[in-house]
């Protein structure tokens, strides 16, 4: 059969301009929809916008810091407009390279949605235009998920909603407790905002190892966020007072005054609508799409890559898979991704970096291990007076003393993990990281000087 596209692309984020421009570079015919902006969750209303969000909250702590080492810092001002409207500038141009990539892949790029019809048929929803392919990829990502069984949901913004409030707000209520509600507690808090985290467990970032997570909870207490925990928004209001703009009612009795009320409760697959029951794609329970290892569905002729499969939701996942399918679909070199031990990072103050397993999934995967953990005050902090400290993690298999997985909270940690991440996924053990030279004086040498087992008491 004869088709309009050798591939027909939905959504303009990481994965899916990353399959595209490799696919048409081998020669096929490729075309792209979009419905919003070229650049996809990472680069418009996600990683990118939020890291420079994190950039600006740092400098007030840092000014501070700056008297423990002879500087003498005048009063300061801060124009959270005048940020945003850099911030947008920034955003625009980086989501102009990703269109002229594209265009320079020979990918033609379509500013609509684009509906699945059947296996081979796509709609444009805008135009009402019918096109063919003989491959579909969905990578349309994943959207801001606010549960709506309380009142007043309609009140609360998103994170892809922040990035568009000019007015600093005097304060602000976050709810959740995942990697976006900690670092925008921590972006809030630093820029001088009154700010409050409520979370219906007992200490933030479920998943993640324990002693991150309480490090991490004890930072944002340190760093002046207000932490309600074991309680949930019961309902959300607005207010005749002047000075604050919604009142939320909480399950544990208590309310909270703020300007801003901000729902961090994780993001859903974007799937709804998008016709996939018409191809007969199978769907999770979450409305994610089910994909094997190669990003293929059920369905011979439709794959997905990224946040919509929900596997490793992280933009360097979604290139990598995105390239994966290019390659072995379109040019003649088959491999497919390995989602095992991918370093991460969450940007609190101080951040978080991570590879491989935590003490609980390895005690769960391989039986009996061995910890090596070091709690220390960073060299800086002498001078600065901060009180902030460095938590650094290793944890061991103890029949073979392969290391299964690094955890850090501290200054740098993010770039930390990167190189260590080579280590871990090379399966080093702990007499290779023992036998490294140390670098001093950095943080980092607490990874390869660690000696004495961590027993709990």
């Amino acid at each position: 059969m004869s088709y309009d596209y050798d591939l027909f692309t939905i959504g303009a984020g990481s994965g899916g301009v990353r399959a595209s421009r490799i696919a048409a570079l081998t020669g096929a015919k490729v075309a792209i929809a979009e419905e919003f902006r070229t650049g996809g969750t990472c680069v418009i209303r996600g990683c990118v916008p939020k890291k420079f969000m994190v950039y600006a909250s740092e400098y007030r702590k840092a000014f501070k810091d700056a008297k423990g080492f002879g500087y003498t810092i005048p009063e300061i001002s801060y124009d959270h407009k005048a940020f945003i409207t850099s911030l947008g500038s920034e955003v625009d141009r980086l989501s102009g390279i990703y269109a002229r990539n594209l265009n320079n892949a020979g990918v033609e790029l379509i500013h609509e949605r684009a509906e699945i019809v059947d296996a081979h048929t796509i709609k444009l929803v805008k135009s009402g235009k019918t096109v063919t392919a003989e491959r579909i990829l969905v990578a349309v990502g994943g959207t801001p998920f606010v549960p709506g069984e309380f009142e007043g949901a309609e009140h609360c913004i998103s994170s892809d909603q922040i990035f568009d409030v000019e007015e600093l707000p005097k304060s602000i209520v976050i709810g959740g407790g995942g990697y976006i509600a900690v670092e925008f507690a921590h972006i809030f808090a630093g820029l001088g905002v009154e700010t409050h985290l409520v979370y219906r467990g007992d200490t933030v970032l479920r998943g993640f190892d324990d002693d991150i997570r309480t490090a991490v909870h004890q930072g944002m207490v340190q760093a002046g966020v207000h932490v309600v925990t074991s309680a949930v928004f019961e309902k959300v209001s607005k207010t005749s007072d002047s000075d604050h703009q919604y009142k939320v009612e909480l399950s544990n009795g208590h309310a909270i005054d703020a300007d801003i009320v901000m729902g961090a409760f994780g993001r859903s697959p974007y799937t709804k609508g998008l016709g996939l029951e018409n191809a007969g794609v199978e769907l999770a329970a979450n409305g994610s799409i089910k994909v094997d290892e190669w990003s293929k569905t059920n369905v011979p002729t439709i794959w997905a890559v990224g946040d919509v499969t929900d596997r490793v939701n992280l933009t360097p996942v979604a290139i990598r898979e995105g390239h994966a399918f290019a390659d072995t679909e379109f040019g003649g070199k088959p491999h497919h991704f390995d989602h095992d031990k991918i370093a991460t990072a969450v940007f609190t103050q101080p951040p978080v970096g991570t590879v491989g397993l935590s003490e609980e999934q390895a005690r769960a995967e391989h039986g009996e291990i061995d910890i090596y953990k070091s709690d220390f005050k960073p060299m800086k902090n002498a001078l600065s007076g901060d009180q902030s400290r460095v938590l650094m993690k290793i944890v061991v298999r103890a029949s073979d003393q392969v290391v299964l997985g690094c955890h850090i909270v501290g200054p740098d940690s993010p770039e930390i993990i990167q190189a260590v991440g080579i280590a871990v996924k090379m399966n080093a053990t702990k007499q290779d990281f023992d036998n490294t030279c140390a670098l001093h004086p950095s943080l980092a040498e607490e990874l390869v000087t660690m000696r004495t087992k961590f027993v709990p008491t």
